[in-house]
């Protein structure tokens, strides 16, 4: 059946979704953007791979539409909220790892096992909106900002096809600790690539990135999540969080490329973006070049429709 006469599905149910923080490179672009002079990451960064617990009954297959969210905004110069659609919905770069056999509640993962529990990879999409997230997000973190759409991959790329392209990763500095320290090679060369489309143009890569990057790896988060004795479970998603790298053109979301709204980013084919537009359309695409052939990835689309009135 050729794939454009197919319907693709979610390939899992998804019990638990959690996103990550994993690119040193992306953190940096955050903290600097909020206004840490040093530039120092938070001092536990380097020490666990960082994240949040997010919301699994919102999270699609790529190609659904993404409805601009409705929620609590801060203007600038004002003092009290107001309830209206996001103006700085936003997309993010990244991949996920879908569990497959879980632990028992109480029983750790040990490093060494980590990847025996994770059935492969998809591209995934988590949908951000930037001014209902810096309202909300004190003391406690993201929540109805983050919640309202994540769209993955319907394709789960297992481990056993990215073996050949194992590369070490970044160097860890200080060591983790022994339940994090993972001997060998850690990461895996994907090229990663996220591209805009305006409604009736022609799509605008906007990032160019690739997992290869990644301070902590695969196997490091499924070891940390279990570190507690939680029960991951067949079909949970653990979100990389933003893919990012140095240079121009490596910012996995446009919080990042655009400084948060202070610099716009031109489009290949004419036009700019600050944040996404109602009518846009976000297509993730990833693959990992061998020889004479390449592992894909598949693609990770949405398109933006507008917010009810």
């Amino acid at each position: 059946v050729p794939m454009a006469g197919a319907t693709l599905h979610l390939p899992v149910a998804v019990g638990g979704f959690s996103d990550f923080m994993l690119s040193r490179e992306h953190s940096l672009n955050c903290v600097d953007i909020l206004g840490n002079s040093g530039g120092q990451l938070w001092p536990n960064w380097i020490c666990l791979p960082m994240a949040y617990n997010g919301r699994a009954s919102s999270v699609v297959v790529g190609g659904t539409p993404v409805k601009r969210p409705w929620g609590q905004v801060l203007a600038p110069g004002e003092t009290a909220p107001r309830y209206q659609p996001s103006e700085k919905l936003d997309f993010e770069l990244e991949a996920a790892v879908v569990i497959g056999a879980g632990n028992a509640l109480g029983r750790t993962i040990a490093i060494d096992d980590a990847e025996k529990h994770a059935f492969g990879v998809v591209l995934l999409n988590d949908w951000s909106t930037r001014d209902i997230q810096a309202w909300e997000a004190q003391p406690l973190g993201v929540f109805v900002s983050k919640g309202h759409r994540t769209s993955i991959s319907p394709w789960i790329v297992t481990f056993d096809a990215l073996e050949p392209f194992r590369v070490a990763g970044p160097a860890q500095s200080p060591p983790p600790l022994p339940y994090l320290d993972q001997k060998g090679l850690r990461n895996f060369d994907v090229h990663m690539q996220a591209s805009i489309r305006p409604q009736g143009g022609a799509a605008s890569v906007v990032c160019r990135s690739n997992l290869k990057h990644l301070y902590w790896s695969f196997a490091q988060q499924v070891a940390h999540h279990a570190c507690t004795g939680c029960n991951l479970q067949p079909g949970d998603l653990l979100g990389t969080g933003t893919v990012s790298t140095t240079g121009p053109g490596g910012q996995g979301c446009l919080y990042e490329a655009t400084r948060n709204g202070q610099q716009p980013v031109a489009l290949e084919h004419g036009g700019t973006r600050v944040y996404l537009e109602d009518g846009d359309e976000v297509e993730l695409t990833a693959w990992a070049q061998g020889p004479g052939y390449r592992i894909g990835f598949g693609t990770c689309a949405g398109t933006v429709v507008p917010a009810d009135a």
